[in-house]
């Protein structure tokens, strides 16, 4: 029995999640385009979907087993913010529309897809909490350094949709929770260009950030639901 759902389990984070939870005992089961990595060979607590979310039947058919054992805890863990072609935009003279397309069809339009296919099991699920990972360069009101345009505006739309979402499944799962959640800067492939740029101490190993994540998703609550929490809980602005 898996308890633990996690949604673009070939990242960075995903991955330290599958391995944190399974380390204390818990039933995980991911979903990702990637076959299952070499890495969780001998894994039996794991299982491992990989699916094409754009095949719509196969994607169905797969959330139906998922949820057929009753996830109490899932993780949307999409993201996507440059190539060795597209670097974060620094003026809004280098934003091109297909930059701009890549990020909002990773960073928005598959975890919406994900949210619309689950939404009538989650309003079944007494309890279930859905983490979507979201980033602090999202908030509008916390925005004072610009550039980076089409990532910002992707996670902007993605923190909307999340909070829009929470509205509806208040009204069918009052004890459902879902909530956008900045994980903090990760030593990752996302990250790498830019972590000689980090303030030293805030770029966290994916184990540490996995770790901080599961505290988060521990305490929150349902009347969290459709805020923009920090990795420590904190609820951030939009």
């Amino acid at each position: 029995m898996s308890e633990v759902l996690i949604i673009g389990g070939s990242g960075a984070i995903a991955t330290a999640l599958i391995h944190h939870y399974g380390a204390n005992g818990k039933g995980v089961t991911a979903l990702s385009r990637q076959l299952r990595p070499g890495w969780a060979e001998g894994m039996n607590w794991l299982n491992w979907h990989s699916v094409d979310e754009q095949d719509t039947t196969a994607l169905e058919a797969v959330l139906a087993q998922c949820f057929s054992s009753s996830p109490a805890l899932i993780y949307l863990c999409q993201g996507w913010l440059h190539s060795d072609q597209m670097l974060p935009e620094k003026a809004i003279s280098q934003l091109t529309e297909v930059q701009l397309q890549q990020a909002l069809t990773v960073n928005l339009f598959s975890p919406a897809r994900y949210l619309q296919l689950m939404m009538p099991y989650l309003f079944k699920l007494a309890a279930v909490k859905v983490l979507v990972l979201s980033a602090k360069v999202g908030s509008i009101t916390d925005n004072q350094l610009g550039g980076w345009y089409s990532y910002r505006a992707s996670k902007a739309a993605l923190n909307m949709l999340v909070k829009t979402a929470s509205i509806e499944l208040k009204r069918r799962n009052k004890t459902a929770t879902l909530v956008t959640v900045h994980p903090g800067t990760t030593a990752s492939d996302l990250s790498a260009p830019f972590q000689a740029n980090v303030p030293a101490g805030q770029l966290q190993h994916p184990a540490n950030t996995a770790r901080r994540l599961a505290d988060v998703a521990a305490v929150v609550q349902p009347e969290q639901s459709g805020l923009l929490l920090n990795w420590d809980g904190q609820v951030l602005p939009f």
